[in-house]
This record gives structure tokens, sequence and C-alpha cells, in this order.
């Protein structure tokens, strides 16, 4: 085989294991290793070295961190108590239940930093509830999915610690840059939300707003969990510690909440260790997988050939960012965002810097478009996930999406051509 067969054959293998739904770190590996056993004058040890080293990265030991965070809230009462401060806020909304969903993502997005979990958690505790209430089953599994692409916007995303790792750049920055997409998306939902409510008739959770002292006592029940975002993000500023270093304080600041509220016990300390190792082991051995792969394109020079070839057809910056989108959507149906954040981001982010392209913004750009992959037919995981709580059939799941799907594409061109919605707040923090 010449050099450039064999990494055609690598891809395609990978891609064809991948769209055969091979668990995605077996479908990089196997693509990895045929590269290697076909390649002569390359010892086939490297292919370990590489999936080692990739996960040797001091940012990656974020991931662990903000994953134990995030699994010590759930134990520590603290998703109860943003739950009431939700509904407190928008219970007297057309749509109570379901405006109730979209904020509590938005303010989770801040506590969990995973999606899936987020839509796992949501899934049980609110869709029965909204079906109860006369929402059906398909928009209440819709309104659950689609909000959890909220969380990994709101920092911290572990999207970002991936991505910044990847692409050396800030995950500082990219903690505060997502703040922009993260409240874009939010209200966005919640606009259309509202819109379809009045037109099905869903009834709000009361009648009218609740008394300011209502109002108060729940703002001061949420109040600690809520300033774990300020806590990090301004730590973080002001040099107190690092994005790695933030992730101990996430952890250390949820078993507090966790003894503060008498919630936390040494069944669930264990049982919150068990799911941090899984969660985190699952994503390692992706990005580890994904790290030998992006070495084999790295060492054929395939980024700077394609970087060649796109900027010698494409000359304007916009065009760019259209054919990246398009190809990043289609990319993320069949991808799992991770998988498809370590392998591209390498490819991507020398070209969105040769046009120019502030870092910040790309970065917000790729990790909005592998969200919506993530609840996209036919392998989007918000969708499996949710609709495996609810038994929503994912006929009628993605029937009901469309509208939310349109949205999102909307969502995406404001990102895309308005900078200011990913880099306005890292100006003013910065």
């Amino acid at each position: 085989m010449e050099i450039n067969d064999v990494v055609m054959w690598s891809a395609g293998v990978m891609l064809l294991l991948l769209f055969l739904k091979v668990p995605v770190f077996i479908s990089l590996l196997a693509g990895s290793l045929l590269y290697f056993v076909n390649m002569p004058g390359i010892p086939q040890q490297i292919i370990v070295q590489r999936v080692i080293s990739g996960i040797e990265s001091i940012p990656l030991l974020a991931i662990p961190f903000f994953v134990a965070a995030g699994v010590f809230m759930n134990y520590s009462g603290v998703t109860k108590r943003v739950l009431q401060f939700a509904e407190a806020l928008t219970g007297h909304w057309t749509g109570g239940l379901a405006q109730v969903n979209v904020l509590l993502s938005a303010l989770m997005g801040g506590l969990s930093g995973s999606n899936l979990a987020d839509a796992a958690m949501e899934a049980k505790m609110l869709v029965p509830e909204m079906v109860k209430r006369g929402y059906s089953n398909e928009f209440s599994s819709v309104v659950t999915a689609t909000s959890a692409m909220i969380t990994p916007l709101i920092p911290p995303g572990i999207a970002m610690i991936i991505y910044g790792s990847i692409a050396n750049v800030s995950i500082g920055k990219l903690f505060i840059a997502g703040f922009g997409p993260g409240i874009l998306l939010t209200i966005a939902l919640m606009v259309l939300v509202s819109i379809m409510s009045k037109r099905r008739h869903y009834m709000p959770l009361r009648d009218k707003r609740l008394p300011s002292r209502e109002i108060f006592l729940s703002v001061k029940t949420a109040a600690l969990p809520l300033m774990l975002p300020i806590v990090i993000i301004g730590g973080i500023r002001l040099g107190v510690f690092t994005p790695t270093e933030a992730g101990s304080v996430a952890i250390v600041y949820s078993l507090l909440l966790g003894i503060i509220y008498k919630e936390m016990c040494w069944e669930k300390f264990t049982t919150g260790l068990k799911e941090t190792l899984i969660n985190t082991a699952s994503i390692m051995v992706i990005v580890g997988a994904a790290s030998a792969f992006a070495w084999i394109l790295t060492r054929e020079r395939i980024p700077q050939m394609i970087t060649e070839i796109v900027v010698t057809h494409i000359s304007n910056k916009y065009l760019f960012l259209a054919i990246v989108n398009v190809f990043l959507l289609i990319v993320g149906m069949f991808i799992e965002g991770n998988a498809a954040m370590v392998v591209l981001v390498p490819l991507l982010a020398p070209m969105a810097y040769v046009y120019g392209i502030d870092e910040i913004h790309f970065a917000m750009v790729f990790i909005f478009n592998m969200a919506i992959g993530a609840l996209s037919p036919p392998m989007g995981t918000l969708m499996f996930v949710t609709c495996s709580i609810t038994k929503c059939p994912i006929g009628d799941f993605i029937k009901e999406a469309i509208p939310f799907y349109i949205l999102l594409l909307i969502c995406l061109c404001l990102l895309t051509y308005i900078p200011i919605f990913s880099t306005g707040i890292v100006r003013l923090v910065y």
C-alpha cells in the first residue's frame, strides 16, 4: 500500500465501524491499528505510547474533577433546591413546567458540566410531572433533550476543557465565553416554548407571580449552589487557581454543600466516586484513542494539505465558516462529540487561524455544532438517553423536534456571524 492508501483505508475502517455503532474508542483504535500494521518502519508499540500520552495532559485533569463535582452536586440536594428556584421564577409563565425545564438546564450547566447527566436527571424528575399536567410525552422529551444542550455551553463544560487542551487555547477564556452562547440558547428556547405552549394551551404552574418573600426564600435556598460558577470564574480570573485546580475547588465546594444540607453520607460518597470513575474512563478512552488517530493525521501532514487546498479555493472567511458548519453538523450526526473534537480540532483550528478568525469565537462555533450533533439522528446521544427514560418513540421525537432544530440552526448562524455572542463577555472580563 502507498501511504495515502493506508491513511484512506484507516479512515474508512474507522468511519465504517462508527456507522455500525461499534463503541467510539474501538473504532478509533481499529483505524489507527490498521495504519501501524501496514506502515513499514514504524514500531507498532507507538500506538500504545500515543494513547497514553494523549491522556497525560495536565489540563485534562480538570475532567475527573468537574465530573466528580457534578456527581456530588446531584447527591448533595443541590438539584432539588435549584429546581425550586427555577419554579419560583418561571412557574407563572405560559408552559410553566417546560420553562422550568429550560431554566433548570441553564442553572445546572454551571454545576454538572455533563449534558447526558442533565438530560437523564430531568427526564426522570420533570417529564413524568409534565405528562401528568397535560404536556405530550414527545414535547416533554424534546424540551428536556434540547435544553440539556445548554449544559456543555455554560462553564465548566467538559467540551471546553478538551478543546482548550487540544488547540492550546485558554480554558479560562473558554469558560467565560460559554456564557454568551448559553444565554442565547436559553432565551431562544424559552421564547419557542412559550409560543408552542400558547398554541397547545399548556397551562402555567400557577396563575400569578409568587410574592417577593417566597421568591427571596427560594433564592436564599439556591444561593450557595449558584455561587459555584462565580467562584470558579472569579478564582481563575483573579489568578487564585488554574482551570485545572478549579475542578478540585468544585469538588470541595460540592462536598461542603452536602454537609451543610445534611444529605451527603458515606454511601452516597462512594456511589459518587464509582460514577465519577465510570464517566471519566468513558471520556478518557475516547480521548486517548482519538489522540492516536490524530497523531497519524499529523504525521502524514493531512492538516497542512487540507489547509492548503481550502485556502486555495476559498478566499472568504464567511464562506469557510458556512462550510465548516455544514461539515460539523453532518459529522455530529454520526460521531460522538468528544471523539470528533479530538480528531477534527487539529485539522480545522489552524485553518480558522489562517482566515483570521478569533480562536475563542471558532471554539464556541465548534462546540455549539457538536452540541447540536448530540441531539441529531441517527446517533444523537441526547436523543437516545432521553427517549430511553421517557419511553418516547424516536420517530415521534424527531417529528416533534423539527421547530427546535430550526431554532438551533438560527442560533448557530447568529453565533457564527456575530462574534460578540462568543467574545463579548471575554473582552469585558479580560
